[in-house]
């Protein structure tokens, strides 16, 4: 065989592997579309973590939540939530710019960022995990309404150690159900999202107060769930 078929074929068998993994991909987006996830990458790390906590979670539909709940996390993490689709690219197109500078690789992640990550990835900042992370928010976007979106982010977020999804949240920090809170309990769930295995929502550091106050004020200029 020439040189040139044989590379020919090699191209052809990634071509045909590349097309399958997207298959796969958009048959699983689509299954979670309509059924609930049975676990996440996120869970699965806790639990194999060796003297981990616990793991707490409980699914509740977005309709049995208080409306609060997504209002203060678009309030907290992505106020462009209802409009974009699925990328803030003026904030990637900043947080690029300074990883060229040596900076490191800051956050900048919308909600369905978040969700696909929680969902499939990993922790880290790595840029391969981020380009990952946001050819998987498109496609969610593509598939999935938004508020099946916030429906899967309430419930997958990790709210402190082992604790996953507002349900749980809210029964371990409040004692009530995701349902029966607040604003102010909302925004407290909120506020510790960027860091839930530090910050937290049930004896809240002044440092999370401030976040509390901050969220409440944003609360009254997030646009409703489409």
């Amino acid at each position: 065989m020439s040189q040139r078929k044989w590379v020919r074929r090699c191209l052809g068998w990634v071509a045909r592997g590349l097309a399958a993994v997207v298959l796969l991909v958009v048959a699983v987006l689509l299954v979670f579309r309509f059924a609930n996830p049975p676990t996440t990458a996120f869970m699965l790390a806790h639990q194999w973590q060796p003297g981990s906590q616990s793991l707490r979670h409980q699914w509740v539909p977005l309709a049995q939540m208080s409306p609060w709940l997504p209002r203060a996390v678009m309030a907290s993490e992505d106020q462009r939530f209802a409009s974009h689709w699925g990328l803030d690219t003026e904030a990637i197109a900043t947080a690029l710019r300074e990883y060229r500078r040596g900076e490191g690789l800051r956050g900048a992640s919308t909600i369905t960022q978040q969700t696909v990550k929680n969902l499939f990835l990993w922790e880290g900042r790595s840029l391969a995990r981020k380009a990952l992370e946001a050819g998987l928010a498109v496609a969610v976007e593509l598939l999935w309404p938004k508020r099946r979106i916030m429906e899967v982010y309430l419930n997958v977020a990790e709210f402190g150690p082992g604790i996953y999804g507002v349900e749980a949240a809210s029964r371990a920090h409040f004692g009530i159900g995701a349902g029966a809170v607040g604003p102010t309990q909302a925004a407290r769930l909120a506020a510790v999202l960027p860091s839930p295995k530090r910050l937290d929502a049930g004896n809240p550091s002044p440092y999370v107060w401030q976040r509390v106050a901050w969220i409440r004020q944003q609360m009254q200029y997030v646009a409703p769930l489409p």
